[in-house]
């Protein structure tokens, strides 16, 4: 079959399952998006679904979104130049989670490459350190085999990112398709015999061992095995960000979060843990604190598929390279039944004596997210831009299922969250999908309420609006003397006239009476709804570890009151 290369991208996306693309057409793209359209108008019931989203960045975390939620990979447009340029911090924001995307870009036609061309832009080597791999294609017999592998290296080991940039004559040059089954290759066994048995031998000797989960084992879809674990060894678990809902939130054994606004229950078990099982987790600085201080009672176990995060951070003991749910259906099967009373006894008097609790005095961002969690009962995707609501909505909605929070947790991205949103409930049309963004975040990307809107996307984005930057404020008001340089932003926005104008239903609170009805009109509606809950600009996230301090040295207000 003779097709043009733009046809070719399609039809290569269509062998790789892909139903749906995120993206914004320009110059370079142009034949792209032609054959897109020519390809949707003959098979209209086997279509791509497109995405126009209101800027590429929102395209990028769009297709984040939509890949961490559903397990598949991630798939976003863009032109050349500031087309290309637009998509990096999404690239760079799913690189440091490791979430499968491939980012399909256009560049100008090969005999311009080079002469500063109007938009051209080696957007190939600027993306290099925040991808798994990032290549140019200028030979249009290379172009099938290189988006096939694009999706292959996205998708398996550690996961991540690749972008593939394509010049402008190899879209509109000729070539003979073949189509071609796609036929996922077996994962191979990385890890011996003798790792499963030391890692065997160090649980069942140990008599206080504590499970830190993180983000692979989402990735690895390993919740199962990671829940049978702890009941089998009689073991507490706590998670990082990136593994919320591993572990199901209401889980007698699970102790919340761990690290810089982790519970104390989980920051403390861990410093008097004998042995610390890492499952898909990385010692992130917010995680550990102090390194020298960290865990120091305990033996370190590590299971991750990436073997350069061995003793990258943290020393260990042992360790097993190799896909976390494989490793922990071998440990399972082999390690013996264990009860830990006395162990199991303390870290639940740590839970009671020592719970997460806020000022239930005025409205508040806890409250928020609790009533939101008493409203979808635990079953919602939520996503979060980064800064205190961050924490708030990790620390107070009980996660059940992995896949469920979606958040920035290496790179930090303030802006990530709505197109994050619209991203998953695109690809979980059947499930209830809500962002929680603090008002500076929500001001980076907010456009994309016009992308909602228009595709009568029925998300709901709650803003929490304290009228200043709330993680920067806490930490000037805790670490630098109370000077608020640049942090305020008490100015004339109003987000309910900018939503209305941006075609969305709007609401806003003021008053925790008003929560729990504005939550349940938003669920009723059948398109895109923002909430904007107005609370005090001191309220802070507790508890806390300073920078660089032990993890064991956790404080809440009262401990700052007592000072």
């Amino acid at each position: 079959m003779l097709i043009n290369g733009s046809d070719l991208v399609i039809q290569c996306l269509k062998e790789q399952g892909v139903d749906t693309v995120f993206g914004y057409p320009g110059g370079t793209i142009l034949n792209v998006y032609d054959a897109l359209y020519k390809y949707n108008e003959a098979n209209p019931k086997n279509q791509i679904n497109h995405i126009l989203t209101s800027h590429e960045q929102g395209a990028s975390h769009a297709a984040d979104g939509y890949a961490r939620s559903t397990g598949k990979v991630g798939v976003c447009f863009a032109t050349s130049g500031p087309g290309s340029t637009n998509l990096v911090t999404g690239i760079a924001t799913a690189y440091m989670d490791s979430v499968p995307m491939v980012a399909i870009t256009c560049n100008v036609g090969l005999p311009l490459l080079g002469k500063d061309t109007f938009q051209e832009v080696d957007i190939a080597g600027i993306t290099m350190p925040i991808t798994k791999h990032s290549v140019i294609v200028k030979d249009i017999n290379k172009l099938a085999d290189t988006i096939r592998k694009a999706f292959e290296i996205a998708s398996t080991n550690r996961p991540g990112p690749v972008l593939v940039d394509i010049t402008k004559d190899v879209t509109a040059a000729m070539i003979d398709y073949e189509p071609v089954k796609i036929v996922k290759k077996p994962v191979k066994k990385t890890y011996k015999d003798e790792d499963i048995k030391t890692a065997v031998k160090m649980i069942e000797m140990s008599k206080k061992p504590f499970i830190y989960v993180g983000g692979g084992a989402v990735i690895s879809g390993a919740s199962d095995e990671v829940r049978e674990l702890s009941k089998k060894i009689d073991a507490p678990v706590c998670d990082t960000l990136m593994g919320k809902g591993v572990m199901d939130g209401y889980s007698d054994h699970y102790t919340g979060m761990i690290g810089m606004h982790g519970t104390k229950a989980s920051n403390f078990g861990v410093s008097e843990c004998d042995l610390l099982i890492a499952l898909g987790a990385r010692f992130s600085d917010r995680v550990t604190g102090n390194t020298a201080s960290f865990a120091t009672n305990a033996k370190v176990l590590h299971i991750d598929i990436d073997a350069a995060e061995i003793d990258k951070n943290i020393k260990t003991s042992a360790s097993v390279v190799g896909d976390l749910k494989e490793v922990l259906t071998e440990i399972n099967a082999k390690v013996k039944e264990q009860k830990h009373p006395q162990w199991i006894k303390h870290i639940k008097e740590l839970k009671e004596e020592f719970p997460l609790s806020y000022d239930k005095t005025n409205l508040s961002c806890p409250y928020v997210i609790e009533e939101i969690d008493k409203a979808t009962k635990g079953k919602a995707i939520i996503t979060t831009d980064v800064g205190q609501h961050q924490m708030w909505t990790a620390q107070y909605y009980k996660y059940t299922a992995p896949r469920t929070f979606l958040s920035s947790g290496g790179l930090g991205t303030m802006g990530y969250g709505l197109g994050a949103c619209i991203g998953a409930k695109v690809g979980n049309p059947d499930k209830i999908c809500i962002n929680v963004a603090g008002d500076g975040c929500f001001r980076m990307n907010l456009n994309e309420l016009a992308t909602a809107s228009r595709y009568n996307i029925p998300i709901i984005q709650v803003v929490i609006n304290n009228h200043v930057l709330g993680m920067v404020r806490q930490w000037q008001t805790l670490f630098y003397g109370k000077r608020y340089s640049q942090t305020i932003l008490n100015d004339n926005v109003d987000f309910i006239k900018v939503s209305e104008g941006l075609g969305c239903k709007a609401i806003r609170v003021t008053k925790k009476e008003e929560v729990s009805k504005a939550i349940k009109e938003a669920l009723k509606a059948k398109g895109p709804v923002v909430i904007e809950c107005v609370i005090p600009e001191d309220d802070k996230v507790f508890p806390m570890v300073s920078p660089g301090a032990p993890i064991k040295e956790a404080f809440d207000a009262s401990d700052l009151e007592k000072k």
